[in-house]
């Protein structure tokens, strides 16, 4: 039982992977804050901290441009961490760039929201 349904949760939300990047599940000011936490904060691949603000902002301004069509993801892997909430790993592959990215997704009702996200280059 725990692993279907572990595997339904990673079949649900490895298709909302990369994040942010999946437009039809919302890109507009009134969507952004519904899919994150209140307290949602990432590490870039960069190694920098930002904050849900921040973060919000620069993809109202990249989704005024196409969508890159060439990156890939591979090697999805999850685990539950706590009452509805989950873990989703994977690698995200871009033109000339590998990284190692996490997610963590907290399940509210029916809709999912993010919490925190971590991408690390893979040298």
């Amino acid at each position: 039982m725990l692993k279907s349904h572990l595997n339904s949760v990673l079949d649900e939300l490895s298709a909302r992977e990369p994040i942010f990047h999946c437009r039809e599940f919302g890109t507009s000011r009134e969507d952004l804050p519904n899919m994150t936490a209140d307290d949602f904060w990432e590490i870039g691949a960069s190694g920098k901290a930002y904050g849900r603000d921040f973060v919000i902002e620069n993809l109202l301004e990249r989704y005024k441009t196409r969508e890159p069509d060439d990156w890939s993801c591979s090697d999805f892997s999850i685990r539950q961490i706590g009452e509805d909430l989950y873990q989703l790993n994977y690698v995200l592959q871009q033109p000339g760039r590998r990284t190692r990215r996490t997610t963590l997704w907290r399940k509210i009702g029916e809709a999912w929201q993010i919490v925190f996200h971590q991408g690390t280059v893979i040298t």
